[in-house]
Formats: structure tokens, sequence, C-alpha cells
């Protein structure tokens, strides 16, 4: 169980991660720091060949992996810039010009060939507690070794992170961090977790799934914290290495997506789909943001999609915005907002669902469905008190949803 004092002892003991990182205040802060800058001409130079893409010598005859069949079906010749490739990794699924980047800016077109600016290139390390991502049902009380990268396919207008999330990676100064230094580095900090998160880890998702599959040779469980806006193959392949992935459903309308996130539901609803098919923890959080995506219609739309499409057992977080970035005009979420999400979920039949970002709340404990009883009872992102055995609410030993050890 990781407790403040382990938390604070833990993250003293990161300062002597040389070469990798420095503590900055206030003291639960963690940032990695250059040890030399690289100017975008260099970053360019040493970037890796990324995955997940398509270009014409490598498509050959299969058209439709650019262009849709409805364009393929008229028959008619379609002429190609030089150079060009499609990324193949988010749902915008960029065309990319030669020497230009994707919406993420963080993959670049080098004379046809796609390449990754963030391989390598942590710009934040953190030992968070799990509950922090959040994660209620995935191990609780231990501590996740969690670091991001630039970028971010989606342009949010709330970001909590912006300031990584929403910018190109030759402006944070970084130096080239292998995948086994995270991992060992995971270990001196005793974190039995890596976490993927802050940014939108799918700009990484090469770093992502070298680093988890090092991490599972060495029996760290590795997950995700991801806005689900990624294509099928780069999901199942990052299905393959993780342990528990948490996605934030940011709203249930496409015009909310459209015009607030610079993105799409449908995919995001479809990632959902495929991740709950496999054998992956999946926890849900909905940033409830007001007069935005907080409507009783919305809210019923949601809470009635998740349980037809993922099951009443799915750990659902109803989670108050702060006003960020570009909705400082917006007030925080009101609790009573949060409170009716909850009890919208409940009610028609949601075994956990929580209210976020609202410590010391009632609703951050987990209740057994059963009983009614407080199996795991929280203190802000700490433990006070676990009740669960085996799986089962030690009350009544009713199976309680999740992974526990």
């Amino acid at each position: 169980m990781l407790t403040r004092r382990n938390l604070l002892t833990n993250i003293t003991q990161i300062a002597t991660l040389v070469g990798l990182a420095q503590i900055i205040p206030p003291p639960l802060t963690l940032a990695v720091t250059a040890l030399a800058a690289d100017s975008s001409g260099e970053l360019i130079h040493q970037a890796p060949r990324a995955r997940f893409w398509t270009s014409i010598p490598l498509a050959g005859k299969d058209c439709q992996s650019c262009h849709s069949g409805a364009i393929t079906a008229k028959g008619k010749s379609h002429h190609h810039e030089e150079n060009l490739v499609k990324c193949l990794l988010c749902a915008q699924n960029c065309i990319i010009k030669d020497g230009q980047r994707g919406r993420c800016r963080t993959r670049v077109n080098v004379s046809g060939e796609l390449r990754s600016l963030v391989y390598g290139r942590p710009v934040s390390i953190h030992v968070d507690p799990i509950e922090k991502k959040p994660f209620y049902h995935f191990l609780p009380g231990t501590a996740a070794f969690s670091l991001a990268t630039a970028g971010c396919p989606l342009s949010c207008k709330f970001c909590q992170n912006w300031e990584i999330s929403q910018t190109w990676p030759e402006d944070l100064k970084t130096t080239y961090t292998p995948p086994s230094l995270i991992v060992r580095s995971a270990h001196l900090r005793k974190a039995p977790i890596i976490a993927f998160t802050y940014n939108e880890p799918t700009v990484f998702t090469e770093y992502l799934i070298d680093i988890a599959r090092e991490a599972k040779k060495h029996g760290l469980r590795p997950v995700i914290i991801s806005c689900g806006f990624m294509n099928k193959a780069p999901l199942l392949e990052m299905c393959h290495v993780l342990d528990a992935v948490k996605i934030d459903l940011k709203g249930f309308s496409e015009p909310f997506y459209r015009n607030v996130c610079g993105a799409e539901l449908k995919p995001v609803l479809n990632t959902i789909k495929e991740v709950s098919k496999r054998k992956v923890h999946l926890e849900i959080v909905n940033l409830v943001v007001p007069t935005l995506n907080d409507s009783d219609d919305m809210l019923k739309g949601l809470i009635e999609w998740i349980l037809a499409e993922t099951g009443p057992d799915v750990p659902v977080h109803f989670t108050r915005f702060h006003p960020d970035y570009q909705l400082l005009n917006l007030p925080p979420t009101p609790v009573a907002s949060l409170e009716r999400a909850r009890e919208m979920a409940m009610s028609r039949g949601m075994n956990y669902a929580y209210v976020g970002n609202v410590p010391n709340h009632p609703g951050n404990h987990t209740y057994c469905p059963s009983c009614k009883k407080v199996v795991v009872r929280r203190m802000g992102f700490f433990l006070e008190e676990m009740h669960i055995k085996e799986g089962r609410c030690a009350f009544c030993r009713r199976r309680i949803a999740g992974v526990w050890t």
C-alpha cells in the first residue's frame, strides 16, 4: 500500500536517477530536463523510423490503404505527390507531405519515410499513486512510474497538460532515454506499475510498446491513460503488452468532439469496445464540463452506451473540470453535477460509478454492489481501508470487478 510517507520517500530517491531527472519544486513534481538541447534539425536527423504508416511504394496496388473504396471504385487514375505518406497511427489519418508533420507534431515525413520525433524522448516523469490516473480497480495503493513525451493528436480546449501535449518536441529539452533505463528506474523506485500518461501516449506508441515489453519481462505492469483516438492495428498491439487501459470519453456528441477537442467521437467508442473484448483491465473517465457536455441527455446517452457495450462492471469516473488552457471563462464543475451523473449511472445499473477530482467525497470510495458496504475507502489519492480478499467483498463475498493482486 502506498502511503504519503512512502510516496515522498520514492520521489526523494528519484533525485539519484543520474542523467534522467531532477527534483523541481513543489516537492511532488518531477520533470525531465536535458543535458543538451536538440535543434529541430538535429532532432529530425536522429529520429528513428516510425511504424503504422504507408506510402505509394509501400501500398503498391492496395489503394484503399489511403483512399476510400468510393474513390477507388471510380477507376480513375490519381496523381500522387512525390514522397507523400499517410500516418495510420491515430484516427486523424494524416496525409503528410515531404518535410511536414501530422496533427500531433511528433511524426515527420523525411523524404517519404515517416519518423518519430518522440521515441526515447520523455519530457516528464513522476511517481504517482495509481489512483491519480485514475485507476480505482487496478492494484489500489501502488506507485506508478509515470512518463510522457510531447504531442497529442487532439487539441482539447480544457487540456490540463497543454504545456506538453500542445507543444513541438524540439521546444522541450530532452535527452535520449532507452526503454531499458525507464524499466530500471521504475525498479529503483519500487514502482510495480509503469504508466504512459500526461500527454496522449498514442503519439509515442513505438516507445510505449518497447518499454512495456521490457517491463513485463521484469514483472512490472504497464498501463496507459489515453484519449482512445487510435486506429485498430496499433490499439491491438498495445493491448498485447498492456495490463490496464483508462480511456477518456470526453463527451457523447460528435459536435462536442469536433468543436472542443478537434477530433471525432466514433473512433473513441470503437477503442472502448475493442478494449472491453480483451483481457485488459478497463476504466473510463468522463470530464464533466459545465454547459458543454453536462446535459442530462448527453450523460444519459453516455451511461446507456457504456452499459450496453461494456457491461455494468467497468468503473466510470465522472470528474470535475477546473478552468485551464482555452476554457478559463468557465467555472469549475458544480459538485452537484457530478453527484447527479453518478446517481444516474448507478440507478441504471452501473456497479462502480465515481465522483472524481473532489477529494474526500463519499463518491471516491468503492462500494460492494450487493451489501453496499465500503470495500475501498480513499482519502484523496491514498487508501485508508481496503476490505477485498481474493477479489471478493470481505463482508458478503460478492466478487468485486478489478485487478487486486
